[in-house]
């Protein structure tokens, strides 16, 4: 693909993922993982709920039969914050660990990243390696501690990935850290895991990849993208849309379209939620290399900014709206809206989904991508639009304000936005059905 656009395009594509096992039963391994690392002190990061469950307590039996030293940190927040990220760094600081493993979802393993993160560069502020314009976005030049990733939901992919997302409280919005330093050494992708998760839980993490799937897929293109680092290390880890990355997103969608249902409506079905365990380690490893736009840029101030929803088969104790569902919120306005840009990508991907694509014209591409997500949403009981979620038309320049600062993945929508076009789609996004 010979670049088309200014003389200081990208050029080029980086491919980076973690080393992945899958099968049922392979978090059982992790203890002799370590062991062959030669750890001796092992920070093992979970959650409250996960603690009490079948998953940890696989993995510390593993531990515990290689005579593995291992410390439980279970404080992870479920969408976790500046101040929960703070507090475990502090617990990684004063452990010493030598390795690290995470036990969850995408909270868990994302905390866990950045305790590892920061407990090897203990010199540093935490808004150093914070992507730009939020933080100084500096590149991760110091070697991490080993760290094995076991996944326990079909959602983010972030155990493939060199991403950790978090709110970050002074500006009520997402933001995150970039890296490819950041990957797990190894991601567990364990189908027995997903045999606890609830009817919402597995919904939402299932929208979330879907989206992953869908906003790599439909990104700006890598070399359209400028201007090209100076250093290949400052390469991003989202670069657009290109021609490796597009395998992965797309065969994630045709799982999706294949078992995303089936995985949800019954929670005994192995298949389908091995296969959607699968979807989501695929399309994190698109989305990984190519990025999210849109949706994720405004799911960002969505959850940030919650008033009093809760939703069910969630238990924390405090206000929250899933990530899952903040990022697929807006997606049938967001596809509508960027269609214009690669109008064969949106239909193409519609096509992956199930939808009749005979004879669909350019112009009409964002509408049949929309409406077939739409089919996926009422099906799965989506809520009604971000009014449902406890937003108005009043609230509007609000989330306009927290999107905007969300350049990493804004920048890489393949049509570009502003404060008119970002209003426009969360005015849309308020009902959706």
């Amino acid at each position: 693909m010979l670049s088309t656009g200014p003389e200081d395009c990208e050029y080029a594509v980086e491919m980076a993922c973690s080393n992945i096992r899958y099968g049922p039963g392979v978090s059982r391994e992790v203890g002799k993982d370590l062991a062959n690392m030669k750890a001796k002190k092992v920070m093992l990061v979970t959650d409250k709920n996960l603690e009490q469950l079948a998953p940890v307590q696989v993995v510390r039996e593993s531990l515990m039969r290689e005579n593995i030293n291992f410390e439980v940190y279970s404080n992870t927040r479920v969408e976790p914050t500046d101040e929960s990220f703070a507090d475990a760094i502090t617990f990684a600081k004063r452990g010493n660990f030598d390795a690290y493993l995470a036990v969850g979802g995408g909270s868990v393993i994302d905390t866990c990243k950045a305790a590892n993160l920061y407990a090897c560069n203990p010199d540093a502020e935490f808004l150093d390696f914070v992507n730009a314009p939020i933080g100084k976005g500096k590149p991760v030049t110091s070697a991490l501690k080993p760290l094995i990733a076991v996944t326990t939901t079909a959602g983010t992919g972030s155990e493939t990935t060199g991403v950790t997302i978090f709110d970050y409280l002074p500006l009520k919005a997402k933001t995150g850290i970039a890296n490819r330093a950041l990957k797990p050494t190894l991601g567990v992708v364990d189908p027995l895991t997903l045999l606890h998760l609830p009817n919402r839980v597995t919904c939402y993490t299932g929208f979330d990849v879907l989206c992953h799937a869908l906003e790599s897929f439909t990104a700006i293109a890598f070399n359209k993208r400028f201007p090209r680092p100076l250093d290949p290390q400052l390469r991003p880890a989202y670069q657009g849309s290109n021609p490796i990355s597009d395998i992965w997103s797309k065969h994630a969608l045709s799982i999706c379209k294949d078992y995303f249902v089936r995985a949800v409506n019954n929670s005994e079905d192995l298949e389908a939620r091995s296969e959607m365990h699968l979807a989501s380690a695929f399309a994190g490893i698109g989305f990984g290399n190519a990025g999210v736009h849109l949706c994720h840029g405004m799911s960002y101030p969505i959850s940030g900014l919650v008033k009093e929803y809760k939703s069910p088969d969630y238990t924390p104790d405090h206000p929250l709206i899933p990530h899952g569902l903040s990022v697929v919120i807006t997606a049938p306005a967001v596809f509508r809206f960027i269609a214009p840009a690669c109008p064969e990508r949106h239909i193409e991907a519609a096509g992956i989904l199930g939808a009749d694509i005979t004879n669909v014209k350019k112009s009409d591409a964002g509408a049949v991508l929309s409406d077939v997500l739409l089919k996926y949403m009422s099906e799965l009981q989506i809520p009604n639009g971000i009014s449902e979620l406890g937003y108005t038309s009043d609230d509007i320049p609000a989330l306009v304000a927290g999107t905007l600062p969300q350049e990493r993945v804004t920048k890489l929508s393949p049509r570009k936005v502003d404060k008119d076009s970002i209003t426009h789609m969360l005015e849309e996004s308020l009902t959706i059905y």
